[in-house]
């Protein structure tokens, strides 16, 4: 699961960041089910245009729907991260990840020899993200993705939080990153390590495009990065950075755990 406050980004952070106005001068009231989702669009359309949508953008905007999963999943979400850390690693399959990214970090050396000189970043971490977000590519959803982020931002729950996001969401729709059929994740995540939709503007690399393996790792290393990564220093000391991809505590340290047993070999 991709997001539990991956990157957190606050109320006021979010309006510097991505320019948006605040809760209290948002377009639309939230909803708490899909009998009002319709209306909220076309208000939420004039707050998109205002901050830079174009008609792309806008266009996916009024094709989206109400999506019942993301909202059952995300209703659900912080089941997904109790228990002990040990618990968490076994459920997510950890010593296959660490198997599989051992392997991966051989067959790709060059590759992630580029990103550690460019960033900073060991291929550990990557690998320990890449294989918990979408097992290496396997699994990177089947949601559709503008309907996704957008039915966040109507919903009652956490509005503030998903507003930028589905703005970003509908800007990348703009410049061809997305179309109105993409699809990923549950909340909105896209590509190989999931990145939410503004993250993508923040963060992303080259083309942007995060279906492509090499650009998702490298972005990721971006990201790490921009919360503070230290070069060559220990996983405890950049637990920050990695608290900045994901805001739960067993998720975080089985990165770790993860990064450092992939580092090893």
């Amino acid at each position: 699961m991709a997001f539990f406050a991956k990157g957190r980004i606050f109320v006021a952070a979010a309006a510097a960041v991505f320019g948006l106005a605040t809760a209290a001068q948002a377009a639309g009231s939230c909803g708490k089910n899909g009998a009002g989702f319709d209306a909220w669009k076309q208000q939420f359309a004039a707050e998109a245009q205002a901050n830079g949508v174009g008609q792309k953008g806008l266009s996916a905007l009024a094709s989206a729907t109400y999506a019942t999963r993301t909202i059952a999943a995300d209703r659900a979400i912080h089941k997904a991260f109790s228990g002990s850390v040990e618990a968490f690693m076994k459920r997510r399959g950890g010593a296959a990840i660490i198997s599989r990214g051992r392997a991966l970090k051989k067959q790709n050396a060059a590759m992630f020899d580029r990103i550690e000189q460019t960033y900073g970043v060991p291929p550990g971490v990557l690998l320990a993200i890449w294989g918990m977000e979408t097992g290496f590519g396997a699994s990177m959803g089947n949601q559709n993705t503008v309907s996704a982020i957008v039915t966040l931002a109507y919903d009652c729950r956490r509005p503030d939080y998903f507003t930028p996001h589905a703005i970003a969401a509908l800007k990348l729709v703009d410049r061809g990153a997305l179309s109105a059929s993409s699809v990923g994740a549950m909340h909105g995540e896209i590509g190989h390590t999931q990145f939410l939709p503004g993250n993508v503007l923040k963060y992303g690399v080259g083309s942007g495009n995060l279906r492509d393996r090499n650009t998702a790792l490298a972005s990721t290393a971006n990201f790490l990065k921009g919360h503070g990564w230290q070069a060559g220093a220990s996983y405890e000391a950049n637990m920050g950075a990695i608290a900045g991809w994901n805001s739960a505590s067993v998720y975080q340290q089985a990165i770790a755990r993860i990064a450092e047993a992939i580092d090893a070999n």
